[in-house]
């Protein structure tokens, strides 16, 4: 009886992870098809009507990266643009270093350095930097990205060409990520299996769904649009101010769109898994709208849907592992359309319970430290749980 009891449990829990995880590589596999890639050939064009851009850049003790970005900005192939970077609070070589950069010939009539000495309240740095540039900017388009970003010269005139030609008011570009040990290459494949999970790229085009993006490496939008939404007062105290512009631009109706673009834009961001784990701790519980039980739930779901598998498989006998098995294919299936579009051979499946469980240890030690805080500690400055639960979008 107990045999019979445990297998129908197999039966039952390998059936649904089995049904999950099938649905959702088929909806991938057919949806991304419709993804658009700008590193082709046919996006290499100049953009019609040669629109301006505002570039804007928000740096806080950057000083290992804020060269390298500002140095790839400045060679853009293309004439009608400017970059603005903001100097927030920093404590270290930052603005230092730009300056430096802003002596160079090609720097002089195209980037524009904004210093911020102190933090009004009710804002969270990286929001008030970027509101503070873009009542600076007087291009048709903002691009905001980070100071960690390196472009190639032809991304902007791509994304523009893109742009205008889906006549789309907000474009997000996925970074090609930049990994240099097996951790690193591990948590990423894992956060990428996550977000193609629970964000569905392919139906961010579509006005009738829910689904929006928004990357802070690459958020270009236009001018009167981001008026319309409310600019970044309308974000100041988000934490996940990326994804929220996304958000807003989505219910406000306006046409979003992301796209791939191999190289284009490149990153490192993170060092080792441990970093990894470091950068996500203080904006998982953000993502959880700092609610204890959605964090709690979310935790479980993680555990189940991505560990399940794995036991299922070694602890289930006879045919009971067949969902199982179609389950961690489906799981497999994944890696396999990811190997293609990044860096992560499909092998690291095999390391996907290990960053299952490090992205549950994340969760849960984002919802403890935010709690026994009282707060975010974010670049060095801290904000109240109660000031960014009011101020959540």
């Amino acid at each position: 009886m107990i045999h019979f009891h445990w297998t129908v449990f197999h039966w039952v829990v390998g059936s649904i992870l089995a049904l999950v995880w099938f649905s959702r590589l088929l909806d991938a596999a057919l949806g991304m098809l419709k993804v658009a890639d700008i590193s082709r050939p046919e996006w290499n064009r100049r953009p019609a009507g040669n629109p301006r851009v505002s570039i804007i850049v928000p740096a806080r003790n950057e000083e290992a990266h804020i060269a390298p970005a500002l140095t790839t900005l400045l060679k853009l192939d293309y004439d009608n643009y400017e970059v603005i970077a903001v100097n927030d609070r920093s404590t270290d070589r930052t603005g230092e270093v730009m300056n430096q950069i802003a002596l160079t010939p090609e720097a002089r009539e195209r980037l524009k350095i904004i210093r911020i000495t102190e933090l009004p309240s009710g804002w969270l740095g990286k929001a008030h930097a970027m509101w503070t540039a873009a009542n600076q900017a007087n291009g048709d388009w903002l691009l905001f990205t980070d100071a960690d970003v390196l472009f190639r010269p032809d991304v902007l005139k791509r994304a523009l060409t893109y742009a205008e030609a889906e006549s789309a008011d907000h474009v997000v570009l996925f970074p090609r990520m930049i990994m240099k040990s097996p951790g690193e290459r591990m948590m990423i494949a894992f956060f990428q299996t996550l977000f193609v999970f629970g964000h569905r790229p392919w139906k961010v085009a579509d006005p009738k769904t829910k689904d929006h993006m928004g990357v802070g490496a690459f958020n270009l939008i236009r001018r009167r649009v981001y008026d319309a939404v409310g600019t970044y007062q309308a974000l100041r105290f988000e934490v996940v101010d990326d994804m929220k512009l996304g958000k807003i631009v989505k219910n406000s109706g306006y046409a979003q769109r992301n796209v791939y673009g191999a190289d284009l834009i490149s990153l490192r961001w993170a060092h080792g898994a441990m970093g990894m784990v470091n950068n996500l701790t203080k904006n998982s519980f953000a993502i959880m709208s700092f609610q204890l039980w959605r964090a709690l739930l979310s935790a479980f779901a993680l555990a189940f849907l991505n560990l399940m598998p794995f036991l299922g498989i070694w602890t289930a006998h006879g045919w009971a592992r067949l969902p199982y098995t179609v389950a961690l294919a489906s799981i497999f299936g994944i890696y396999v359309g990811m190997s293609r579009e990044s860096d992560i051979p499909a092998y690291y499946f095999v390391l996907h319970p290990l960053g299952a469980t490090l992205f549950v240890y994340i969760m849960l030690r984002s919802m403890i430290l935010t709690l026994a805080r009282g707060g975010v500690v974010w670049r060095g400055t801290f904000y109240s749980l109660e000031e960014l639960r009011k101020g959540m979008v």
